[in-house]
């Protein structure tokens, strides 16, 4: 039987809500009373944040358990905003505030004249409104056009004539996005973006816990966490942000990438859109779309070598994003083939992740060495480095010599991200010790489908490239690794060959 919610102050002050207890209960008390008993009763904290089980959430567990306001130190990508998002999850399920307040008031504190006057005018009948957790989070992108009336709030001379109010009366304001985040939790996310100003403005909410509008007598006590987003580097360098904000935030948290390629791949598989349905007409429905766990490794891998290249800003970072948005290209490409193939099923190969460049370019800051060698230059590269990683980890100790002999002997394959697996397969039928290295367990897995060994050939291939014992072209054309190509890896120096 569902649990009827009072609609009258009185009726509130006869229920659970009314205990002593409840009704002097702060929202960082109900964070901390709601964290306990999750922490009590073994259940995870943060659903769909990975990796910092034994790192970031323990830090975050105690700035909550403390009280503090706090600061997630990061490079981009690294899961800042959707930690600040699941706080709601410690949050009371609803919470009672006075109808038609605009800042949350409590029934039994209320802040604002307008919450004052009804209660006192209504007294038991005054009506009761509720408000779900989701509504209690507040979130603000800081940047330098935010104003001090943005986040506090400002008068309003038109509220004032209607109401016929004097300018200095508290009901001519017009709260900003911190009042009306009372009893909840207000977000600022790039805080060393905001002009030093409106920082001076969050002093007294975080020491006094009050605001100050227009410099009239007015103070807002407000109940509110304030956790807040940074780069450490702009959040450590001197005029991005004001010493005396930095000392009032109580905990400064710092994130970080994920720490293993597998891990990585977790997250990956978690938030990219791999899933497709088929079109809305027989001809046209989409095949399904098969991902073998090395083109998965591949791609993670690509993160993982920009994040160590000294060509790419490493203040920016190279974002979780990178590898989420890659892999999503790689299904798509992999499902027009198939498509356009007329093929049953698809499966996707390192092939398509250079089909995937526009997903992996946008996402790179060059160094002034970068951009001298240019954004696809370095996307290409940062494949193959991902490629010979991953078939290194896999297959170390395989023997490739008598692949490399068939390139060093004249032999040249065209590999287009087009072609249909069926092609490819007998294409690299023609290259010795290919299909037979590519059908290992470590490489094409256990059960080895045609697609599977097909993209497990592509990988032993550009590993070689990478190696520098075969050369490949923008193309996609393999051939001999020449001394003037190992010098000039880019440049495609054979003509004629196998095309498929």
């Amino acid at each position: 039987m569902p649990v009827t919610r009072p609609q009258t102050l009185g009726a509130l002050r006869r229920s659970p809500f009314g205990a002593p207890e409840r009704q002097a209960r702060t929202v960082k008390d109900e964070l901390r009373a709601n964290l306990l008993t999750r922490l009590a009763e073994r259940t995870s904290v943060f659903e769909g944040v990975l990796g910092y089980e034994d790192t970031v959430m323990p830090q975050v567990a105690n700035a909550i358990l403390s009280r503090h306001n706090f600061i997630l130190l990061g490079l981009r990508g690294q899961a800042k905003s959707r930690i600040l998002r699941a706080l709601t999850t410690l949050l009371d399920d609803v919470m009672p505030v006075v109808a038609g307040s605009e800042v949350n008031d409590n029934p039994f504190k209320p802040i604002s004249k307008f919450a004052r006057t009804l209660i006192d005018q209504a007294g038991d009948d005054t009506p009761i409104a509720w408000v779900d957790r989701d509504q209690r989070f507040v979130e603000k992108l800081a940047t330098p056009d935010v104003t001090i009336a943005d986040l506090i709030g400002d008068v309003d001379p038109i509220k004032a004539a209607r109401g016929g109010h004097l300018l200095s009366d508290e009901l001519t304001i017009h709260y900003g996005m911190l009042p009306r985040a009372n009893r909840g939790i207000f977000a600022l996310n790039e805080l060393p973006d905001l002009a030093g100003k409106v920082q001076v403005g969050l002093f007294n909410v975080m020491q006094e816990g009050d605001v100050q509008i227009k410099g009239y007598p007015v103070r807002l006590a407000l109940d509110v966490l304030l956790c807040f987003t940074a780069n450490p580097e702009d959040y450590t360098a001197r005029g991005k942000i004001i010493t005396p904000l930095k000392d009032r935030i109580g905990s400064e948290v710092l994130t970080h990438y994920p720490e293993t390629v597998e891990l990585g791949m977790s997250i990956t598989q978690q938030e990219a859109w791999t899933s497709r349905s088929g079109g809305t007409r027989a001809k046209d429905g989409g095949a399904p779309v098969k991902v073998p766990d090395l083109v998965n490794e591949v791609v993670e891998r690509i993160a993982f070598e920009a994040r160590t290249d000294r060509r790419i800003d490493k203040r920016s970072g190279v974002s979780q994003r990178l590898p989420i948005t890659v892999i999503e290209n790689v299904v798509s490409n992999a499902e027009r083939r198939a498509v356009l193939a007329e093929e049953k099923a698809a499966v996707a190969r390192v092939s398509d992740i250079y089909a995937a460049l526009p997903a992996i370019t946008g996402k790179l800051e060059l160094e002034y060495e970068g951009e001298l060698v240019g954004g696809h230059a370095i996307a290409r590269e940062l494949i193959r480095r991902a490629a010979e990683a991953t078939f290194k980890a896999r297959a170390a100790d395989s023997n490739v010599d008598e692949i490399v002999i068939w390139f060093d002997g004249g032999g040249a394959l065209q590999v287009t991200d087009d072609a249909p697996a069926s092609t490819l397969a007998q294409a690299f039928a023609s290259i010795p010790g290919l299909l037979e290295l590519a059908r290992l367990p470590e490489l094409a897995g256990p059960k080895g489908d045609d697609g599977t060994v097909v993209a497990a050939c592509e990988l032993v291939l550009e590993a070689l490239v990478a190696r520098k014992r075969v050369s490949r072209s923008d193309a996609g054309r393999y051939g001999r690794a020449t001394p003037e190509k190992r010098r000039r890896p880019n440049e495609d120096l054979f003509g004629g060959g196998m095309s498929a």
